[in-house]
This record gives structure tokens, C-alpha cells and sequence, in this order.
């Protein structure tokens, strides 16, 4: 079974608002924003059962490092504003992240549509190839999966089978939600690198104490210039 794999990226702007407590040793959080994303990109290409990946971002600058790396770039929809909507002034806005992942998985099942399709959050910097393989082989045997967060309450990764609809509801609550509409959560173990998203400090020490990627590893490297990690320790 081939895959396509869908990662929406935000961009530097306002990326990874809860890692404004960093150390000042730190690179900016939109740096880290972009690292994440280049090696959650980087080790789902290099994963036998790929066949693409499809990055979702309104972001140029964010784009053309994940474009060099090989991956498909999806221009994000402008979003509407209530005033603008057919529905009138009193309409709710879209939600940017999920309006994002449902332009992904557009092109991904009208352009590859014997495909399966895969949703991956953008900030997975410990991400091995190793645990691409094994979720997507695992994920075969549903119509729909996922991959809950190491806190059991978000979603890391959402499944699809091959012209299977499904709708991505991703945010606060979203593995309660995803199971609802029918999204079997795979067993995978609690320490998992696909489970390991960042958003906190804690998330980022955490993930360096198990080990990153090369583009996370190299920009904290040029940054801390000989310091440790040791003001990162979880609390």
C-alpha cells in the first residue's frame, strides 16, 4: 500500500506561540517552527511507503527549504472572514489549521487517488523512519486510524485508506473527536517518535533527551554554542 502524506506548516509568524519561555540560548521559535517541520518532512520521504509528500502552507519562505527537501508544495487557501462568507457577517470563521489539511487531502485524492492518505502535524523533530513505517503498516488494516499524542488527548496522525472520506478535526480535544468519527487509534508504544509532538518547553527537552532530527539538531547546535540543555529539563 502507497501513502500520501499531508503536513500542514504554518510558518514562522506566530509558530509555536507556547515555546515563547525558551532560554535566550535558544533559536527563535520560528526557526524551531521550520526546523520540526523540515525533519518530520525529511523522514516521511525516506519511508518505503511514501509515495508523496504534500506540504500545506501559505508560507513562502517556509516552502522552498520543504520544497528542496522533495516535497510537494499545496498553496494554502486565503482564508474568509465572516463578512466575506456567502452565509453573511454572522458566520463562523473557518478554521485555518483544518481548512489547511482539507486542501491537502483535496489534492492528494484527486491527484493520487489510489493512494492512501496520511495527516501528519508539522512538529514531529524526532521523527524516525523507523515509526513511519510501522504506523502506515499498522494503519493498513483500517478504513480509518490514528495516532493519539503522547498526552492521549491529541492527534499526531490521522489515516485514511484509499477513497475513503474523512474529515480532520484537529485542535483541543481532537482524539476524542477523531475516534468518534470512527478513526481506530493504532497501538503503538507510549514513547513512540510519531507521538512526540513539540509545543511546550518540556515537549522540546523531552524530545532532545530522546533524540531529534538533523535539521533540529543542527540549528540548536548553532545556537547554544557549547551550553547544555540542562536549563530545558522537564518540570
Amino acid at each position: 500500500m502507497s501513502w500520501v502524506c499531508v503536513v500542514p506548516v504554518k510558518g514562522s509568524v506566530g509558530a509555536k506561540s507556547r515555546l515563547v519561555a525558551l532560554p535566550e540560548t535558544f533559536p527563535a521559535r520560528g526557526e524551531l517552527a521550520e526546523a520540526f517541520a523540515l525533519d518530520t518532512v525529511a523522514a516521511l520521504l525516506a519511508a518505503a511507503m511514501v509515495e508523496r509528500v504534500l506540504v500545506v502552507t501559505a508560507d513562502p519562505a517556509a516552502a522552498a527549504p520543504l520544497a528542496a527537501l522533495g516535497a510537494q508544495i499545496v498553496a494554502e487557501l486565503p482564508q474568509t472572514s465572516p463578512s466575506d462568507s456567502p452565509n453573511g457577517p454572522d458566520a463562523t470563521p473557518r478554521d485555518p489549521l483544518n481548512a489547511a489539511i482539507n486542501e491537502g487531502i483535496r489534492v492528494a485524492q484527486t491527484h493520487y487517488p489510489l493512494c492512501s492518505v496520511a495527516v501528519l502535524t508539522g512538529d514531529l523533530p524526532a521523527l524516525t523512519v523507523e515509526d513511519v513505517e510501522a504506523t502506515l503498516a499498522a494503519a493498513a488494516a483500517h478504513d480509518k486510524a490514528m495516532v493519539a499524542d503522547e498526552e492521549c488527548t491529541g492527534t499526531t496522525t490521522l489515516l485514511a485508506r484509499a477513497g475513503t472520506v474523512f474529515t480532520p478535526q484537529f485542535g483541543p480535544g481532537s482524539r476524542a473527536a477523531h475516534e468518534a468519527a470512527g478513526h481506530v487509534p493504532l497501538d503503538l508504544p507510549a514513547t513512540a517518535s510519531i507521538r512526540r509532538d513539540v509545543d511546550t518547553v518540556d515537549d522540546l527537552a523531552e524530545a532532545l533527551r530522546r533524540g531529534v532530527g538533523a535539521h533540529t539538531s543542527a540549528l540548536i547546535a548553532r545556537s547554544q554554542l557549547g551550553q547544555s540543555h540542562a536549563d530545558l529539563a522537564p518540570r
